[in-house]
């Protein structure tokens, strides 16, 4: 019956670890946006990048939560709030790290690097990041935007699996069902038993016969 199962829950579980990973990358790609060209950073207000990011990880949890087959309706909402909350939680550890490491030592010249990925140094700038995330999801479209993105992106990739895979168990139950009505019935000559007579043991010369039988 395993091939029969809705893969409910190793998708659950593995959709949660790509998520987990893809909100520690991005929270990485937003503290160590600082080292990256200044071109790149301020193409298009940086929304480009910021989009490609969040198909990136709608891709990531799509593909980890397609890998166990699944067949269940349910992971389609699972993956899109997977999907969304990776990038809500990598754009606020990535804020909180570097506004940590700003109010541990104040510079103005100063890059976060990984001596700063500590959890002190989280910590101490989780408040600030959550103010400051806070801010344009109350006041602009684009935080939202990056948001729905990867959830719409996780939403409808898992639904696509998620159909390929009810079609091809539909058809292979289908191919079962048309293979055994089309199976020949066992031939059986006219004037044979249902069941096949018993054998006789065969005679042996050191037991006493049985007249009555015999």
């Amino acid at each position: 019956m395993s091939h029969k199962r809705s893969g409910l829950l190793s998708g659950l579980i593995v959709g949660l670890l790509a998520g987990l990973v893809c909100a520690a990358g991005l929270g990485a790609a937003v503290l160590f946006q600082q080292s990256l060209p200044s071109a790149m950073m301020d193409f298009g207000g940086g929304v480009p990048i910021s989009l490609a990011l969040s198909l990136l990880i709608a891709a990531l949890v799509a593909l980890a939560i397609g890998a166990v087959r699944p067949s269940s309706l349910l992971l389609l909402p699972v993956a899109a709030l997977y999907a969304g909350g990776a990038v809500m939680a990598g754009q606020i550890t990535g804020s909180a790290v570097m506004i940590g490491a700003a109010l541990r030592t104040p510079s103005a010249n100063r890059v976060a690097g990984l001596s700063d990925v500590t959890w002190p140094t989280f910590t101490s700038g989780l408040r600030d990041a959550l103010a400051l995330y806070g801010a344009p999801l109350s006041e602009s479209w684009a935080a939202w935007l990056f948001i729905a993105v990867a959830a719409l992106g996780a939403f409808l990739l898992v639904a696509f699996r998620v159909v390929r895979v009810r079609r091809a168990r539909r058809a292979e139950e289908a191919a079962a069902a048309e293979a055994e009505e089309t199976r020949e019935p066992e031939y059986r000559a006219p004037f044979e038993p249902a069941q096949q007579p018993v054998p006789k043991p065969t005679a042996d010369l050191f037991t006493p016969r049985n007249p009555a039988r015999d």
